[in-house]
């Protein structure tokens, strides 16, 4: 029975470990050993997963959009040096130190990949799809990305130009959509509530107002 249980504990650990690169590999062994050893509580740890997934998520890059489509000021702040316009609403911290915010416009369409690993921005967009740090989303980012974008659903004209930018360790992209037409007079909250995540990594667009009142 032991020994069964140990054989089951094997494969999930690997099948785990497939999905893992090796770096967040290395950090869940380090989780393990230290909550083994009793160094830190698995709530601590818990709490810091939790507060990536819930706290610190895309709600607070949808925050950033909602602004920027709201006060043509703070866009034009956000666009020419996107950090600090980022902390002007509190929000900012590891891997978002340099952030460059792009925007799409009726002849630019912008797309995020992280072509070397899966560098993101954490502090506005939470913890990255898994698709993200896939190797083909990575590969086929740069080489069909409107092959990519159809995938997500999203069909642009012919006439709009992709532009694919590559996140690094020391610069994170983030995508401002285009505000949905037929948003006239909505609040800053009832914006944000039309941003999604993928609108902000570029390989999706902001939801239609008729959606969100739907939803």
């Amino acid at each position: 029975m032991s020994n069964h249980h140990h054989h089951g504990h094997d494969h999930d650990h690997d099948h785990k470990g497939s999905d893992l690169s090796p770096i967040e590999a290395r950090v869940k062994a380090l989780e393990s050993l230290l909550v083994e050893k009793g160094y830190v509580q698995t709530a601590a740890l818990d709490a810091l997963v939790e507060m990536y997934e819930t706290k610190v998520g895309p709600h607070l890059g949808a925050r950033v959009v909602a602004r920027a489509w709201t006060d043509p000021d703070f866009r034009a702040r956000l666009l020419a040096d996107a950090t600090p316009a980022i902390a002007e609403l509190g929000i900012g911290g590891r891997g978002g130190e340099h952030m460059v915010v792009v925007e799409n416009t009726p002849d630019t369409h912008n797309m995020v990949v992280c072509t070397l690993c899966s560098c993101y921005p954490w502090p506005v967009l939470g913890l990255p799809p898994v698709w993200y740090k896939a190797p083909p989303y990575r590969a086929r980012a740069v080489s069909d990305p409107r092959g990519v974008l159809a995938e997500f659903g999203v069909s642009l004209p012919e006439t709009t130009r992709i532009t694919v930018w590559d996140s690094t360790a020391e610069t994170r992209f983030m995508v401002l959509p285009m505000r949905p037409a037929g948003t006239e007079g909505y609040s800053e909250e009832a914006l944000a509530g039309l941003v999604t995540r993928d609108a902000m990594i570029g390989t999706g667009l902001p939801l239609a107002p008729a959606a969100e009142i739907r939803a």
